[in-house]
């Protein structure tokens, strides 16, 4: 268990850690000599069933909440101290303030330095004490009353301490991918970097590839320390001290985290669930500058409230986008506290929903369907929920970082698709509501024009999804094809009942210019010639070659050349080779070239139509296969849509 201190400057939270542990957290030598604490202090406390409390002491001056706010998070149990001489002081409040905005809920206050006054007095403070905490995260929870010096209530206080440990050893669930929020970094002579702070969520080992975000510095964990001991294993609930390897004490900064690599994100923006304090006088606005607190870091940020209303009144929750100045570390579940912009008082705090928050649709009926699945509990229903209002469909990858938890088994009937690094899922929901689009559109499109085959996938995707990633457009039809509701040929798609047919004059060019163009092989025909050759117009030969392009009898690769399909499932069936001997699958328009015979510029234009497609995928200079694509299908051998 850790335990985390709060209070006002000079109200006994060092010397009560001292009295509780015998360790003094005062360790910078201008503490020493001014007698308040400016940095984070940290000490431990062993029970007689072999636990290790850890306790944060963190500072009380109204100029030093941000230090408080970054050893605040993370710990399992607050103690709000009230010096029983001063009473409730504006620490005071703001320190309970922060404590339940980072949704606390175990607790105790400890009215101090009780030898000063007399019991009237302490009668007093009580009472204020009790008033104070009304509505608080501390509501119910228990008061004790010590002197350090003298030792009165310390015992007391130990003893309750102790046993409240027993009752929070966090179980750590197997999914959670670790993460460990810096507070502290220093270089130890024969060791190295070393880093400190609360294990938020999973385990870490030593030998453990970690990388530190924001930064994406990667490293390796060299040795740790648990509660000041140490262990080969530390996990989620401990204060843990970890040596890297690899690393410079100054590419590591307080606010960074320390994550297992699947868990690293960053972000400039995220959607938040927000209670406004209810001691504010006025309401968050849209546009309203603040400071963000998260983790052990802090930075400015504006505010965009995303619920009808432009404001949340004191006391309210309701949902919002924070815009950083920069980068963070966050993920969803963090808890987050706002200040305003000069720093001067807390004013509203609540819980990260979506780390990766979009820029654009931010308030759309969809988005919040899928905030609403963001805001699910248990964490292990979410992702089923996500699925199924995410109708653009899921970035597995990102979802899995930003929820910093390994991603659970999925259905095999949720549709998937792998495009290099870039793994995307649609749920069941969705997927049939894309499937309904597809068919209203391509019916839709029939009726506009019978005489046509249909559109071209592309245009087809703006009518039906236009915001839908590409790969998991085409995942979406290839399944639409094997299911028979749909038929490609070529890059058209269309209803499988849906056919072109020529005119008898169209047909008669067809026949008569069929020969030339099998002639052509890897060089393709142009249709000028092609009407020179034959003794047809050359807009009546444009018209019928763009209409059995349609029908998918031919390709068109640029403006007025023509390949039939079967010389294109010839030059496929090259690329297919070419990329088989080469690393990682990359086609180069070189080394197609050489395959072909072709010249440079025709090689060209050739691999760019496969693109435009969505046969390949363009990468740089390469060109790669598209696993998804059911274009040129060895197991075919002709077009798609016969």
């Amino acid at each position: 268990m850790i335990i985390g201190t709060a209070g006002h400057i000079d109200h006994g939270k060092t010397t009560l850690v001292h009295a509780l542990t015998g360790v003094d957290t005062d360790r910078l030598p201008e503490e020493k000599r001014r007698g308040i604490s400016i940095e984070l202090g940290y000490a431990f406390l062993d029970g007689p069933a072999g636990q290790r409390i850890g306790f944060v002491d963190v500072p009380g001056h109204e100029r030093l909440v941000h230090t408080m706010l970054a050893g605040a998070t993370g710990i399992d149990y607050g103690l709000l101290l009230v010096a029983a001489d001063d009473g409730v002081m504006p620490q005071t409040r703001e320190h309970l303030a922060v404590l339940s905005l980072l949704g606390l809920t175990r607790g105790a206050v400890v009215i101090t330095k009780a030898d000063r006054v007399d019991p009237d007095r302490r009668a007093q403070v009580r009472a204020d004490v009790d008033a104070l905490v009304t509505d608080s995260a501390l509501a119910r929870a228990p008061v004790f009353t010590v002197a350090a010096p003298s030792g009165l209530g310390i015992d007391a206080l130990r003893a309750h301490l102790l046993a409240a440990s027993l009752e929070t050893r966090r179980t750590v669930e197997a999914d959670e991918l670790f993460r460990l929020a810096v507070d502290r970094v220093f270089t130890l002579e024969g060791v190295g970097t070393v880093v400190t702070g609360t294990i938020h969520h999973g385990r870490i080992r030593v030998g453990d590839p970690v990388t530190l975000v924001p930064g994406g510095v990667t490293a390796r964990v060299r040795s740790l320390h648990a509660q000041q001991r140490a262990v080969d294993e530390a996990a989620a609930g401990s204060r843990c001290a970890v040596a890297l390897a690899g690393v410079d004490r100054h590419a590591v900064r307080r606010g960074q985290w320390l994550v297992e690599p699947a868990a690293a994100l960053t972000t400039d923006r995220f959607d938040a669930r927000l209670t406004v304090w209810h001691g504010e006088t006025r309401g968050l606005r849209s546009g309203t500058p603040v400071q963000v607190h998260v983790g052990t870091a802090h930075l400015p940020a504006t505010v965009a409230i995303l619920d009808a209303d432009d404001v949340l009144a004191p006391g309210r929750e309701g949902r919002v986008q924070i815009v950083l100045r920069e980068p963070v570390g966050i993920w969803q579940g963090d808890r987050v506290v706002l200040r305003d912009g000069a720093a001067s008082r807390t004013l509203a705090g609540g819980i990260v929903l979506d780390p990766d928050a979009p820029k654009r649709y931010r308030r759309t009926p969809e988005r919040h369907a899928e905030l609403d699945a963001l805001d699910v509990a248990p964490a292990s229903e979410r992702l089923s929920a996500v699925l199924e209002a995410a109708r653009q469909g899921l970035d597995l990858q990102r979802y899995r970082a930003a929820s910093g938890r390994q991603l659970p088994t999925l259905s095999p009937d949720i549709l998937r698709t792998v495009d290099g690094q870039v793994s995307l899922a649609l749920g069941r929901g969705p997927t049939e509501v894309a499937t309904a689009a597809v068919l209203a559109a391509l019916t839709a499109a029939h009726d506009r024009a019978p005489d046509e085959v249909g559109p071209d996938s592309a245009r087809l995707r703006r009518l039906a999804r236009p915001r839908m990633p590409d790969p998991l457009w085409r995942a979406l039809l290839a399944r639409l094809q094997a299911a028979g509701c749909i038929a490609v040929r070529g890059a058209f798609v269309h209803l499988p009942e849906h056919a072109v047919r020529l005119n008898a004059t169209e047909e008669r060019i067809a026949q008569k210019v069929t020969p030339a163009l099998l002639d052509a092989a890897f060089e393709g025909a142009w249709a000028r010639d092609l009407a020179r050759d034959s003794g047809e117009s050359e807009p009546l030969m444009r018209t019928t070659l763009a209409r059995l392009a349609r029908q998918g009898t031919l390709h068109q690769v640029v403006k007025d050349l023509y390949y039939p399909a079967s010389t294109m499932e010839r030059l496929a069936g090259l690329v297919r080779q070419v990329a088989a001997a080469q690393p990682e699958g990359a086609v180069t328009a070189a080394t197609f070239r050489d395959a072909t015979g072709l010249g440079r510029k025709r090689a060209i234009q050739i691999l760019e139509y496969f693109d435009r497609i969505g046969w390949l995928r363009r990468i740089g200079d390469t060109h790669r296969l598209r696993p998804d694509s059911a274009l040129f299908r060895q197991d075919a051998g002709t077009d798609a849509g016969d």
